[in-house]
């Protein structure tokens, strides 16, 4: 699979009980490719919306695990984060103010995204920084790629 266009709409979610209290939500251009071991990656930059411009996210999905990357110039270090249904994961949290102690409890992965670029990743975890419970958390990412009749124009 080539490098392709795609359109990311990335919605966050943060939950007090069973009500979201905290919601984010961006559109923004990335691309995907085939990465490693079968797996598919998609690729975005970051916005000043998200709280961490200047910084490229990656993904790798492979069933229902997914690999989180971020990097870019007002971090340290980067910020990796593992999901898997059942699964849980620690590392550590990069942001412009500081490095943080962050373990991820996955509740559940569902990907359906094709190798047209069409489809979703929602993850729904529970995560912890600094031992401090911050409780459940939803990303829903919906992947569309531009139909081929549109990109020929």
């Amino acid at each position: 699979m080539d490098m392709k266009d795609i359109m990311l709409k990335i919605t966050g979610s943060q939950f007090e009980g069973d009500k979201p209290q905290d919601r984010m939500e961006f559109v923004t251009e990335g691309k995907m490719y085939e990465g490693e071991e079968g797996s598919t990656c998609l690729e975005y930059d970051e916005s000043e919306f998200s709280g961490f411009p200047g910084c490229k996210t990656s993904l790798t999905l492979k069933g229902d695990y997914v690999k989180m990357q971020r990097k870019g110039e007002n971090l340290q270090e980067g910020t990796v984060m593992e999901f898997q249904s059942g699964k849980r994961f620690t590392s550590k949290y990069d942001t412009p103010f500081g490095i943080m102690d962050m373990e991820i409890l996955t509740d559940k992965v569902d990907n359906t995204l094709d190798e047209t670029g069409n489809g979703h990743v929602n993850i729904d975890y529970h995560v912890s920084l600094d031992g401090a419970v911050e409780g459940r958390n939803e990303l829903r990412i919906e992947v569309t790629a531009p139909a081929a009749e549109e990109t020929a124009n």
